[in-house]
């Protein structure tokens, strides 16, 4: 294995434009993405435009199609591809909650696409008299997998409460507690006093009394509207509304003049549901009493920024205030937490740095109902971003640039060399990445470095970036799997035919 600083660009000399990999794929022809389109869609794999987001499959999948729509369109003016996003697009708003007639965890029932896979969740447990008496909580990820057990404790009011989540391999056992709240077993005081415990169990009281009736009992997942899903997905009917706002040719078509007006207040919509989690300061929050794993918490960069990206091209579309303003607040507050290192290539943390999860917090600090403490203040989360979610805050960056919104052409330069500097490198003659934008974390699995033709925003500021990123697909002959492998071959079309 080569080191970032061993690399060279020279062995990448058979990656130039024209070269068919190993797999007999040329990654930047459109016939190789008509190609890959059509076997994702006839594959039924996860992202389909008909799936729901339950487990994110539009969030974390078919936005990326949308998105690969959307720059096989800019490469190639071809509207083809605008009615290929149009198909998807009218697939996906026939998903969203208001229109399937299901609601959140409040019971609203709302223009965006609720999920239960990143949420919290728990079960009400009841007494003998069948009256509520327990809600157990968890705030680990697939909480729809763990059952709650209760069975008799030492004496008579006193169980034995077990939470297992058998995916995750985690058991939270407390034994012989009481609900008498003067007691010092009291369930709550004691399941608080132990976290955080395997399975970030919290308990809520909601009887005043009564212990709970023995028995097994499946925990669900609450269901909650995250914004970066929301953006995700919306991001790419936001640039379609641009596009056909931009373009005299397409305005003058009646379809695609009606399209962006159904989608312009589609994406109004849709962002409107995350107003209570907008702070002026540039970023979101998940509130407090939320149930996700860290409510009351300041949301990662690649979150607040995943729905960044919608406000950056409603701002190019409409021109309005409201979307500049908040996109400039976005930029400001992401290139806060840039730092150029010694190669002046930029990194950044996963958490903001002004935020409670990177700082830490303690229950006494009533940050959290979820997650009532969080590591060792000063120090919290302090993780380096990775390279699949650097490649939503790249992308923001490039598009905030592109608009006039936010940085400059050195700010760009920088991103770029993250990619160069930072994480490009090879394993045994055969390109590769690593996994945080540092260069650290060792060599990234597959599901980060399939990932590198997302930095493809800022390539035109290094073509070495694009050298690599294509060699990587060359290198591991890349079949068309996932949406994200739709956006990453548009975006070396993208490049290749007007990125540099």
């Amino acid at each position: 294995m080569l080191t970032r600083r061993q690399f060279g660009w020279g062995a990448l000399a058979m990656g130039a434009l024209g070269f068919t990999g190993a797999a007999g794929y040329d990654y930047t022809a459109r016939e190789t993405f008509d190609l890959f389109d059509r076997a994702f869609h006839d594959s039924g794999a996860t992202g389909q435009p008909t799936h729901t987001n339950e487990l994110g499959a539009l969030g974390w999948g078919q936005s990326y199609v949308l998105a690969a729509f959307v720059r096989m369109y800019e490469a190639y003016k071809d509207p083809h591809y605008l009615d290929r996003l149009i198909t998807n697009i009218d697939l996906v708003l026939a998903g969203r909650d208001s229109v399937r007639g299901v609601s959140d965890y409040r019971g609203l029932s709302l223009p965006s696409w609720r999920n239960t896979s990143y949420s919290a969740g728990g079960v009400t447990l009841l007494g003998a008299d069948g009256q509520p008496v327990l809600e157990v909580r968890s705030a680990l990820t697939n909480v729809s997998d763990a059952v709650a057990t209760v069975t008799a404790g030492s004496a008579e009011g006193r169980f034995t409460l077990v939470v297992n989540n058998p995916r995750k391999k985690r058991v939270s056992t407390f034994t012989d507690l009481t609900m008498d709240r003067t007691s010092p077993d009291y369930a709550v005081r004691r399941v608080l006093a132990a976290y955080p415990s395997p399975n970030m169990v919290t308990v809520k009281d909601l009887s005043g009394g009564s212990a709970p009736a023995p028995g097994t009992f499946q925990l669900a997942a609450a269901p909650v509207l995250f914004s970066v899903h929301t953006g995700m997905i919306t991001y790419p009917m936001a640039s379609f509304v641009r596009l056909v706002h931009h373009s005299p040719r397409l305005r003058a078509d009646p379809r695609y003049r009606a399209k962006a007006a159904e989608y312009l207040a589609a994406v109004r919509q849709a962002v409107a549901v995350h107003e209570r989690e907008w702070m002026d300061g540039g970023y979101f929050i998940w509130p407090k009493h939320m149930p996700v794993p860290y409510d009351g918490t300041e949301q990662p960069h690649n979150q607040t920024l995943g729905l960044g990206l919608t406000y950056a091209e409603l701002a190019a579309a409409t021109g309005e205030q409201v979307y500049r303003d908040r996109t400039r607040r976005l930029a400001a507050a992401f290139a806060r937490d840039l730092t150029a290192d010694a190669d002046d290539a930029y990194v950044w943390p996963y958490w903001p740095t002004f935020g409670k999860m990177y700082t830490g917090y303690t229950q006494a600090d009533d940050v959290s109902e979820w997650t009532p403490s969080y590591g060792r203040p000063p120090v919290g989360a302090q993780q380096r971003e990775d390279l699949s979610h650097a490649g939503i805050d790249v992308e923001f960056a490039a598009v905030a640039h592109r608009w006039g919104l936010g940085f400059r052409g050195h700010d760009m330069v920088r991103l770029a060399r993250t990619y160069t500097r930072n994480l490009a490198t090879t394993d045994n003659g055969v390109a590769t990445t690593f996994l945080y934008v540092d260069g650290g974390g060792g060599l990234a699995p597959a599901g980060q470095y399939l990932q590198a033709p997302r930095f493809m925003p800022v390539a035109p500021w290094d073509p070495a970036l694009f050298t690599h990123a294509r060699q990587v697909y060359d290198d591991h002959a890349v079949e068309s799997q996932m949406g994200s492998t739709l956006l990453c071959v548009a975006y070396l079309n993208w490049h290749a035919r007007r990125g540099a």
